[in-house]
């Protein structure tokens, strides 16, 4: 049984769907018709996991924000293998996640869940079409006829979006050749837009910026492997959604880039443009540094002398002395206190007494 049956069906009919909308105003029968047909499959894909793209950048962007952090936790128990360290580490490591809201599985979603939608495509163009065109026999939406019709449709040459680097004539060769450089060159581009220009200068060091910076050459080295072998409708599949990721990535990084990047320095500066283009003043968008206010100096506690003793006969331990003297220090400063306030009350009785008498004082003589 074939798992990938219902995803191949439901490809099968979005482009069937497409090459119905494009037919209207291209010719039916034209490779372009049913190259442009992958293009409309690749954005109806493309658009069901945007919340998981988005999902995918922030955990990609805490990913390599908390990497000192996660550096100092490994040489916090470098060298130290027993299962009580191992544990501790793994905890101390997955708060750490935790915190930032950080997944190492989050930025693998998107590419998982296109996996199986990249080898439906791949089926239905490298063995259903042919076994459709030559057994005349229909694919659920794709009738007999549909299917003769995208087996043998011609892109350039006698070029069909069936054939491959491998399996084709020399323009066939310089189709899949082209798309693959491409390919290769976004996505060259895309990881750099993320791991360079997105990254604060602390996420760009330690062994985690090394591996995002191999994957940079990496992916497009992996493309110039593997594409020769794939039929040009799915390195076309495959082209539409580099350039997608391209673009969906440059709209979030430019929007929320992420704190002390290369990208938020460029938007604050595109801020405080527009804003002395309408005469308004530059915000400071300098993080303020938080005011701590400094601890009043206490007064020496006396601590009694250790040959002190209780009532019971037995001499005090070092904690009991030092509260006994937070008592008597509290105690001290409860009657200071009491006698502050009662020499205020005191002169203020004798301002008042003393400014009635003058007024009596004054009384007498007029009447005299």
């Amino acid at each position: 049984m074939n798992i990938l049956y219902p995803i191949e069906w439901a490809v099968a009919w979005i482009m069937v769907r497409f090459h119905d909308l494009l037919s209207l105003f291209m010719d039916p029968h034209s490779g372009w018709t049913w190259l442009l047909s992958i293009v409309g499959l690749t954005a109806v894909v493309r658009t069901l996991i945007i919340p998981l793209f988005v999902k995918q950048i922030r955990s990609s962007r805490a990913m390599q924000t908390v990497s000192p952090q996660l550096q100092a936790v490994q040489k916090k128990y470098k060298g130290k293998t027993d299962q009580e360290s191992r544990q501790k580490m793994a905890e101390e490591t997955m708060a750490i996640y935790k915190e930032a809201g950080a997944s190492p599985l989050s930025s693998c979603l998107p590419i998982l869940l296109q996996m199986p939608i990249f080898f439906a495509l791949f089926r239905v163009l490298f063995y259903k079409l042919p076994e459709a065109a030559e057994q005349n026999v229909a694919f659920g939406p794709l009738s007999a006829d549909l299917a003769d019709s995208a087996h043998d449709a011609i892109l350039i040459g006698t070029t069909t979006i069936s054939h491959s680097f491998l399996a084709g004539d020399i323009s066939a060769k310089i189709v899949a050749g082209v798309i693959i450089a491409l390919m290769s060159f976004v996505t060259f581009i895309t990881q750099k837009e993320l791991t360079m220009r997105n990254m604060p200068p602390a996420a760009l060091e330690g062994p985690m910026a090394s591996t995002q910076k191999m994957m940079m050459y990496m992916l497009p080295f992996i493309y110039v492997i593997t594409g020769p072998g794939m039929p040009i409708g799915v390195l076309m599949y495959w082209f539409t959604t580099s350039v997608w990721t391209l673009v969906q990535q440059w709209i979030v990084i430019r929007s929320t880039p992420t704190p002390g990047s290369a990208a938020e320095t460029a938007r604050h500066e595109r801020i405080n443009a527009k804003r002395a283009r309408k005469g308004l003043e530059p915000l400071d968008f300098k993080p303020k540094k938080p005011v701590v206010a400094e601890p009043e100096e206490e007064a020496p506690i006396r601590v009694q002398p250790s040959g002190k003793k209780r009532a019971g006969g037995k001499k005090l331990s070092d904690e009991e002395k030092l509260a006994q003297a937070r008592e008597a220090r509290a105690r001290a400063a409860e009657e200071r206190r009491i006698k502050a306030q009662e020499s205020q009350k005191d002169s203020d009785s004798d301002f008042l007494s003393g400014g009635s008498s003058a007024v009596d004082k004054r009384k007498k003589k007029r009447r005299s």
